[in-house]
């Protein structure tokens, strides 16, 4: 194969896969041969080689798992509506985290139908719409420090099936209700749940928080909490959903870090790059990079191995996984459109 001047062609070989179609199809692939022949001058190819490591396919790997990440996004974004949606954020305080931190199955668990039980709960209202609606939840556990710091991330369309009619109702760009309506409703459900499950002796403490074992420790732990403000974000996407999806996306099938924000390793000592918070009114992010021991680096990134069986990705409400298709196709009939528009 012959290049024009000025021509630019990559050539991308994922031998695993290649070498099983070759052994399908009864014939042997020599992979040396095929990297001569495309390095040969004026064919394709430069002759640099750039080893790409088969996928131990662990979902906690920084570096495998890039196309099911890919799937994953381009399927949410098959079930776009042409409806407003809402970015909606329900964080931990730092004493509610430092708990989970001891207790992650439970907590997470209490995390997620919390947030699915208060976002039922004030749509359902005749003030906030009256209606059925659903979600994709996504957990994160980490900060850009690769600190703990659990909260969980929802994309919500901003609509769903009246109550009482059936009707298919489109909200406004506004969500459904105020911050500070939702915030109030997860914290107060939120430490309900966490109460009964330490009532039912399914909270442990150790470490820092081991004096939380304490009755009356923990019901005054359970008050701080109760007297705070709790923090949930929820704003309609600048670029729209997709755009979210997309950015969820670097966390569905991997944690942590990429190996592209590590700038140096030298055996004792790894600095990575991470986006400082920025001042009221900055627009664009600030970047810094921390330097830190490796075993504390370690340390750092194996905070975010979820316990086994736990998923970090949920569908709830009229988007669960048992009536996903039936509702979209009943919203797209509705809204006169079959076509998926962000």
């Amino acid at each position: 194969m012959d290049i024009r001047p000025g021509e630019k062609i990559a050539l991308s070989i994922d031998g695993v896969n290649l070498n099983s179609t070759a052994r399908t199809l009864g014939f042997d692939m020599d992979f040396h041969k095929i990297l001569e022949l495309f390095s040969e001058p004026g064919r394709v190819g430069c002759g640099r080689e750039h080893p790409l490591y088969n996928s131990c396919r662990n979902r906690h790997c920084p570096a495998c798992q890039g196309l099911a990440a890919n799937r994953w996004s381009e399927a949410r974004a098959a079930d776009i509506l042409p409806v407003p949606y809402c970015h909606v954020v329900f964080t931990l305080p730092a004493e509610i985290a430092a708990i989970a931190f001891c207790n992650r199955g439970v907590v997470f668990d209490i995390l997620f139908r919390v947030v699915a039980e208060t976002r039922r709960t004030i749509a359902a209202d005749r003030r906030h719409g009256g209606i059925r609606i659903g979600g994709t939840a996504v957990l994160h556990t980490l900060d850009q420090k690769l600190l703990f710091h659990p909260h969980l991330h929802v994309v919500v369309p901003n609509a769903g099936f009246d109550l009482d009619s059936g009707e298919w109702k489109t909200g406004s760009g506004t969500f459904l209700a105020p911050v500070k309506v939702l915030a109030s409703l997860f914290r107060r459900r939120f430490l309900e749940e966490l109460a009964r499950m330490h009532g039912k002796g399914e909270i442990a403490f150790h470490g820092d928080i081991a004096h939380l074992a304490n009755a009356g420790e923990f019901q005054a732990a359970l008050a701080a909490a109760r007297g705070r403000d709790w923090v949930v974000y929820a704003k309609q996407p600048f670029h729209g959903p997709e755009q979210v999806f997309r950015y969820l996306s670097r966390y569905t099938h991997r944690i942590a870090i990429s190996d592209s924000r590590i700038v140096a390793c030298d055996g004792e000592k790894v600095s990575f790059r991470h986006r400082n918070l920025g001042r009221p009114g900055e627009r664009k992010p600030r970047y810094g990079t921390a330097t830190v021991a490796v075993d504390e680096f370690i340390r750092r990134f194996l905070l975010h191995v979820l316990p086994d069986g736990m998923h970090r990705i949920r569908h709830c409400g009229i988007l669960s996984n048992g009536c996903r298709a039936r509702t979209l196709g009943r919203a797209r009939e509705a809204l006169g459109s079959r076509r998926v528009r962000g």
